[in-house]
Protein backbone atom coordinates (compact mmCIF):
# COMPACT_ATOMS: atom_id res chain seq x y z
CA UNK A 1 0.00 0.00 0.00
CA UNK A 2 1.07 3.19 -0.87
CA UNK A 3 0.44 5.15 2.25
CA UNK A 4 1.08 8.62 0.83
CA UNK A 5 -1.96 8.70 -1.67
CA UNK A 6 -4.12 7.75 1.20
CA UNK A 7 -2.82 9.45 4.68
CA UNK A 8 -5.47 12.24 4.45
CA UNK A 9 -8.59 9.59 3.86
CA UNK A 10 -7.90 6.62 5.75
CA UNK A 11 -8.21 9.14 8.83
CA UNK A 12 -11.33 10.09 7.94
CA UNK A 13 -13.17 7.43 7.12
CA UNK A 14 -11.45 5.71 10.45
CA UNK A 15 -12.65 9.17 12.71
CA UNK A 16 -16.59 8.35 11.10
CA UNK A 17 -16.34 4.79 11.81
CA UNK A 18 -15.13 5.75 14.92
CA UNK A 19 -17.61 8.17 15.60
CA UNK A 20 -21.04 5.88 14.73
CA UNK A 21 -19.92 2.48 15.42
CA UNK A 22 -17.54 2.65 18.66
CA UNK A 23 -16.68 -0.60 19.72
CA UNK A 24 -19.20 -2.87 19.57
CA UNK A 25 -18.78 -5.59 22.48
CA UNK A 26 -19.56 -8.27 20.06
CA UNK A 27 -16.36 -8.03 17.69
CA UNK A 28 -13.16 -8.87 18.48
CA UNK A 29 -11.32 -5.76 19.01
CA UNK A 30 -7.36 -5.89 18.75
CA UNK A 31 -6.64 -4.75 22.07
CA UNK A 32 -8.05 -7.71 23.73
CA UNK A 33 -5.95 -9.97 21.88
CA UNK A 34 -2.84 -7.73 22.67
CA UNK A 35 -4.21 -7.62 26.44
CA UNK A 36 -4.23 -11.56 26.28
CA UNK A 37 -0.73 -11.90 24.65
CA UNK A 38 0.69 -9.06 27.27
CA UNK A 39 -1.04 -11.11 30.16
CA UNK A 40 0.93 -14.11 29.16
CA UNK A 41 4.10 -12.25 28.63
CA UNK A 42 3.86 -11.28 32.10
CA UNK A 43 2.72 -14.17 33.55
CA UNK A 44 5.98 -15.91 31.61
CA UNK A 45 8.16 -13.76 33.29
CA UNK A 46 7.54 -14.30 36.43
CA UNK A 47 7.84 -17.94 36.16
CA UNK A 48 11.86 -17.09 35.23
CA UNK A 49 14.21 -15.63 37.75
CA UNK A 50 15.57 -12.68 35.10
CA UNK A 51 15.66 -9.21 35.99
CA UNK A 52 11.51 -8.05 35.77
CA UNK A 53 12.96 -4.60 35.08
CA UNK A 54 14.98 -6.09 31.90
CA UNK A 55 12.69 -8.22 31.00
CA UNK A 56 9.89 -5.33 31.18
CA UNK A 57 12.04 -3.36 28.75
CA UNK A 58 12.74 -6.41 26.52
CA UNK A 59 8.65 -6.96 26.50
CA UNK A 60 8.37 -3.16 25.01
CA UNK A 61 10.90 -3.55 22.47
CA UNK A 62 10.22 -6.89 21.25
CA UNK A 63 6.00 -6.60 21.27
CA UNK A 64 7.23 -3.18 19.39
CA UNK A 65 8.95 -4.61 16.65
CA UNK A 66 6.67 -7.64 16.05
CA UNK A 67 3.59 -5.81 16.11
CA UNK A 68 5.12 -2.87 13.55
CA UNK A 69 7.11 -5.54 11.06
CA UNK A 70 3.89 -7.73 11.03
CA UNK A 71 1.46 -5.29 10.03
CA UNK A 72 3.98 -3.31 7.35
CA UNK A 73 3.67 -6.91 5.39
CA UNK A 74 0.45 -7.03 5.56
CA UNK A 75 -0.09 -3.24 4.75
CA UNK A 76 1.77 -3.49 1.61
CA UNK A 77 -0.80 -6.27 0.44
CA UNK A 78 -2.49 -4.38 -2.58
CA UNK A 79 -5.74 -3.47 -2.14
CA UNK A 80 -6.30 -6.02 0.90
CA UNK A 81 -3.63 -3.91 2.44
CA UNK A 82 -6.21 -0.53 2.47
CA UNK A 83 -8.62 -2.12 3.74
CA UNK A 84 -6.86 -3.67 6.46
CA UNK A 85 -5.38 0.02 6.67
CA UNK A 86 -8.90 1.51 7.61
CA UNK A 87 -9.86 -1.58 10.14
CA UNK A 88 -6.59 -0.76 11.83
CA UNK A 89 -7.14 2.78 11.73
CA UNK A 90 -10.88 2.65 12.71
CA UNK A 91 -10.05 0.10 15.73
CA UNK A 92 -7.29 2.25 17.12
CA UNK A 93 -9.29 5.23 17.87
CA UNK A 94 -12.19 5.57 20.59
CA UNK A 95 -13.65 8.97 20.89
CA UNK A 96 -16.97 7.28 19.95
CA UNK A 97 -17.00 4.67 22.69
CA UNK A 98 -15.63 7.31 25.25
CA UNK A 99 -18.21 9.27 24.68
CA UNK A 100 -20.82 6.76 25.16
CA UNK A 101 -19.33 5.14 27.90
CA UNK A 102 -19.43 9.15 29.49
CA UNK A 103 -23.14 9.52 28.59
CA UNK A 104 -23.92 6.07 30.11
CA UNK A 105 -22.56 6.71 33.23
CA UNK A 106 -23.92 10.44 33.36
CA UNK A 107 -27.07 8.88 32.75
CA UNK A 108 -27.07 6.35 35.33
CA UNK A 109 -26.07 9.22 37.66
CA UNK A 110 -29.03 11.39 36.39
CA UNK A 111 -31.45 8.52 36.90
CA UNK A 112 -29.82 8.17 40.30
CA UNK A 113 -29.10 4.55 40.16
CA UNK A 114 -26.29 4.55 41.92
CA UNK A 115 -25.02 1.09 42.06
CA UNK A 116 -25.35 0.80 37.99
CA UNK A 117 -23.64 4.24 37.85
CA UNK A 118 -21.07 2.87 39.79
CA UNK A 119 -20.54 -0.44 38.51
CA UNK A 120 -20.00 1.40 34.78
CA UNK A 121 -17.63 4.51 36.42
CA UNK A 122 -15.51 0.91 37.57
CA UNK A 123 -14.54 -0.41 34.36
CA UNK A 124 -13.23 2.90 33.18
CA UNK A 125 -10.92 3.83 35.81
CA UNK A 126 -8.19 2.29 38.11
CA UNK A 127 -8.86 3.69 41.14
CA UNK A 128 -11.62 2.04 44.11
CA UNK A 129 -15.22 3.52 43.51
CA UNK A 130 -17.01 1.61 45.79
CA UNK A 131 -17.26 4.22 48.35
CA UNK A 132 -17.39 7.24 46.38
CA UNK A 133 -20.66 8.93 46.38
CA UNK A 134 -22.62 10.84 43.61
CA UNK A 135 -20.20 13.75 43.71
CA UNK A 136 -17.21 11.84 44.11
CA UNK A 137 -18.89 9.49 40.82
CA UNK A 138 -19.43 12.38 38.84
CA UNK A 139 -15.16 13.70 39.42
CA UNK A 140 -14.36 10.24 38.58
CA UNK A 141 -15.97 10.04 35.36
CA UNK A 142 -15.00 13.70 34.55
CA UNK A 143 -11.40 13.07 35.32
CA UNK A 144 -11.41 9.17 32.92
CA UNK A 145 -13.08 11.25 30.25
CA UNK A 146 -10.93 14.30 29.64
CA UNK A 147 -8.00 11.65 30.20
CA UNK A 148 -8.58 8.98 28.07
CA UNK A 149 -9.35 12.49 24.92
CA UNK A 150 -5.73 12.39 24.68
CA UNK A 151 -5.01 8.53 25.52
CA UNK A 152 -8.07 6.75 23.39
CA UNK A 153 -8.19 9.48 20.56
CA UNK A 154 -5.92 12.25 19.53
CA UNK A 155 -2.67 10.27 20.27
CA UNK A 156 -3.41 7.24 18.20
CA UNK A 157 -4.94 9.47 15.61
CA UNK A 158 -1.69 11.71 15.65
CA UNK A 159 0.99 8.68 15.31
CA UNK A 160 -2.11 7.54 12.65
CA UNK A 161 -1.29 10.57 10.08
CA UNK A 162 2.35 10.55 11.27
CA UNK A 163 3.37 7.27 10.82
CA UNK A 164 0.43 5.45 9.27
CA UNK A 165 -1.58 2.06 10.68
CA UNK A 166 1.76 0.09 11.94
CA UNK A 167 3.31 3.57 14.21
CA UNK A 168 -0.43 3.68 15.14
CA UNK A 169 -0.96 0.48 16.78
CA UNK A 170 2.67 0.57 17.73
CA UNK A 171 1.67 3.74 20.16
CA UNK A 172 -1.72 1.28 20.98
CA UNK A 173 0.68 -1.35 22.06
CA UNK A 174 3.14 0.87 24.11
CA UNK A 175 -0.13 2.54 25.81
CA UNK A 176 -1.67 -0.71 26.60
CA UNK A 177 1.63 -2.27 28.06
CA UNK A 178 1.45 1.42 30.24
CA UNK A 179 -2.41 0.60 31.15
CA UNK A 180 -1.02 -3.18 32.68
CA UNK A 181 2.08 -2.43 33.93
CA UNK A 182 3.10 0.88 34.64
CA UNK A 183 1.55 0.92 38.18
CA UNK A 184 3.96 2.01 40.74
CA UNK A 185 3.01 -0.86 43.04
CA UNK A 186 5.36 -3.69 44.41
CA UNK A 187 4.17 -6.20 41.67
CA UNK A 188 4.75 -3.81 38.48
CA UNK A 189 7.49 -0.58 39.50
CA UNK A 190 10.15 -2.87 38.05
CA UNK A 191 8.15 -5.01 35.46
CA UNK A 192 6.65 -1.92 33.95
CA UNK A 193 9.05 0.48 34.67
CA UNK A 194 9.86 0.89 30.79
CA UNK A 195 6.10 0.49 29.63
CA UNK A 196 5.33 3.78 31.49
CA UNK A 197 8.44 5.88 30.46
CA UNK A 198 7.87 4.85 26.84
CA UNK A 199 4.17 6.12 26.93
CA UNK A 200 5.58 8.84 28.89
CA UNK A 201 7.69 9.55 25.16
CA UNK A 202 5.13 9.23 23.74
CA UNK A 203 2.28 10.72 24.51
CA UNK A 204 4.10 13.59 25.10
CA UNK A 205 3.26 15.66 22.40
CA UNK A 206 -0.25 14.99 21.70
CA UNK A 207 -1.45 15.55 25.32
CA UNK A 208 -0.24 19.30 24.72
CA UNK A 209 -2.03 19.20 21.49
CA UNK A 210 -4.67 18.06 22.82
CA UNK A 211 -5.31 20.32 25.78
CA UNK A 212 -4.74 23.70 23.31
CA UNK A 213 -7.92 21.96 21.38
CA UNK A 214 -10.04 21.44 23.84
CA UNK A 215 -8.72 25.07 25.09
CA UNK A 216 -9.68 26.53 21.44
CA UNK A 217 -13.04 24.20 21.74
CA UNK A 218 -13.68 25.65 24.69
CA UNK A 219 -13.55 29.28 23.50
CA UNK A 220 -15.77 28.45 20.50
CA UNK A 221 -18.20 26.75 22.82
CA UNK A 222 -17.97 29.92 25.05
CA UNK A 223 -16.25 28.23 27.89
CA UNK A 224 -13.96 30.17 30.33
CA UNK A 225 -10.70 29.58 27.96
CA UNK A 226 -9.05 32.90 29.11
CA UNK A 227 -9.06 31.86 32.70
CA UNK A 228 -7.87 27.96 31.37
CA UNK A 229 -5.31 29.90 29.30
CA UNK A 230 -3.86 31.60 32.77
CA UNK A 231 -4.19 28.55 34.66
CA UNK A 232 -3.38 25.74 31.90
CA UNK A 233 0.21 25.15 31.98
CA UNK A 234 0.71 25.46 35.91
CA UNK A 235 -2.31 22.90 36.74
CA UNK A 236 -1.23 20.46 34.41
CA UNK A 237 2.33 20.78 35.76
CA UNK A 238 1.05 19.44 39.21
CA UNK A 239 0.35 16.09 37.73
CA UNK A 240 2.07 13.21 38.60
CA UNK A 241 1.86 11.71 35.43
CA UNK A 242 3.87 14.75 32.47
CA UNK A 243 0.92 13.95 29.99
CA UNK A 244 -2.33 13.13 32.26
CA UNK A 245 -2.49 16.86 33.59
CA UNK A 246 -3.06 18.62 30.37
CA UNK A 247 -6.18 17.40 28.87
CA UNK A 248 -7.47 16.96 32.44
CA UNK A 249 -6.77 20.66 33.95
CA UNK A 250 -8.23 22.02 30.69
CA UNK A 251 -11.52 20.50 31.36
CA UNK A 252 -11.16 21.73 34.41
CA UNK A 253 -10.65 25.38 34.31
CA UNK A 254 -13.00 25.51 31.15
CA UNK A 255 -15.74 23.65 33.12
CA UNK A 256 -15.32 25.13 36.05
CA UNK A 257 -15.15 21.78 38.60
CA UNK A 258 -12.28 20.72 40.11
CA UNK A 259 -10.43 17.25 39.61
CA UNK A 260 -7.98 15.81 41.92
CA UNK A 261 -8.12 15.14 45.98
CA UNK A 262 -8.14 11.65 47.35
CA UNK A 263 -8.71 8.59 45.74
CA UNK A 264 -7.67 4.89 46.75
CA UNK A 265 -5.75 2.51 44.67
CA UNK A 266 -5.71 -1.13 45.38
CA UNK A 267 -6.41 -0.48 48.97
CA UNK A 268 -4.35 2.49 49.18
CA UNK A 269 -5.34 6.44 49.57
CA UNK A 270 -3.57 8.88 47.33
CA UNK A 271 -4.02 12.13 47.59
CA UNK A 272 -4.03 13.35 44.09
CA UNK A 273 -2.77 17.40 43.53
CA UNK A 274 -5.69 19.48 43.01
CA UNK A 275 -6.50 20.91 39.55
CA UNK A 276 -9.32 23.34 38.11
CA UNK A 277 -11.36 25.90 40.60
CA UNK A 278 -13.49 25.18 43.23
CA UNK A 279 -16.47 23.98 42.36
CA UNK A 280 -18.67 20.64 41.91
CA UNK A 281 -19.20 18.31 38.65
CA UNK A 282 -23.09 18.71 38.11
CA UNK A 283 -25.25 16.79 35.46
CA UNK A 284 -25.02 19.79 33.17
CA UNK A 285 -21.04 20.43 33.70
CA UNK A 286 -20.91 16.24 32.23
CA UNK A 287 -22.81 16.86 29.42
CA UNK A 288 -20.85 19.82 28.18
CA UNK A 289 -17.64 18.01 29.11
CA UNK A 290 -19.55 15.29 26.27
CA UNK A 291 -19.61 18.25 24.20
CA UNK A 292 -16.38 19.36 24.64
CA UNK A 293 -14.96 16.29 24.29
CA UNK A 294 -16.34 15.61 20.99
CA UNK A 295 -15.41 19.43 19.56
CA UNK A 296 -11.64 19.29 20.53
CA UNK A 297 -11.63 15.66 18.82
CA UNK A 298 -12.78 17.27 15.62
CA UNK A 299 -10.21 19.84 15.77
CA UNK A 300 -7.70 17.57 16.65
CA UNK A 301 -8.04 15.70 13.48
CA UNK A 302 -8.88 19.22 11.63
CA UNK A 303 -5.31 20.41 12.33
CA UNK A 304 -3.02 17.21 11.84
CA UNK A 305 -5.12 16.16 8.90
CA UNK A 306 -4.66 19.57 7.08
CA UNK A 307 -0.57 19.63 8.13
CA UNK A 308 0.29 16.34 6.77
CA UNK A 309 -1.71 17.12 3.86
CA UNK A 310 0.34 20.16 3.21
CA UNK A 311 3.23 17.79 3.90
CA UNK A 312 2.41 15.57 1.55
CA UNK A 313 1.22 18.15 -1.25
CA UNK A 314 4.52 19.68 -1.14
CA UNK A 315 6.26 16.47 -1.60
CA UNK A 316 4.22 15.79 -4.69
Amino acid sequence: MDNSTVVFLIPVFAMILDYYLGDPSWFPHPVRYLGMALDWYDKWVRSLTLSPKIMGGVGVVGFCLVIFSVLKIFLAIPFIGVIIALYLAYAGLALGGLLSECRKGATLLDQGNIEAARKAISQLVSRDVSNLDEAGLRKALAETTSENLNDGFVAPFFYLVVTGPAGMWVYKTVSTMDSMWGYKNEQYKEFGYYAAKADDVLAFIPARITAFMMLAAGRFLKLDWERTYENLIEDAGKSESPNAGWPMAAAAWLLGAQMGGKAVYFGEEKEKPVMGPVGEWTSLKLKKLGTLMLFSGILSAILLNTYFLLVWLSEM
